[in-house]
């Protein structure tokens, strides 16, 4: 990924939301974060005074996991927040806007919903 967010190789800037590009970590296996217990956002991710959320209810870690993926701006979230093996059994269940899943897509072929076996 180059410093301005665009995915390599498509030269096309990705927005996670206006004024804000997607960011997308070179390899799901750097992802080490969390898939269960109780987490606390740093305010930068989630603005509510209480940030800790409980990944084992139900639907709040595909919560947590759209939330980092629109809101990160560095990849070093990404790689503290989601787990790869999780991401990719969630992908396509998950609610993002079209440019992040795009940019996730087009630097993880085995993303897209097609490759992914159910």
């Amino acid at each position: 990924m180059d410093p301005i967010g665009s995915v390599r190789g498509t030269g096309t800037p990705h927005v996670a939301r206006p004024g804000r590009r997607a960011v997308v970590a070179d390899d799901l296996s750097e992802l080490c974060g969390p898939s269960n217990g109780v987490v606390e956002l740093p305010h930068r991710l989630f603005w509510q005074p209480d940030r800790h959320v409980d990944l084992d209810r139900p639907g709040l870690l595909p919560w947590m996991y759209e939330t980092v993926l629109t809101e990160a701006v560095r990849t070093d979230e990404l790689r503290t927040w989601l787990h790869g093996p999780t991401l990719v059994r969630l992908w396509s269940t998950l609610y993002l806007p079209r440019t992040v899943r795009r940019a996730w897509e087009e630097r993880h072929p085995m993303l897209r919903a097609r490759d992914i076996a159910a």
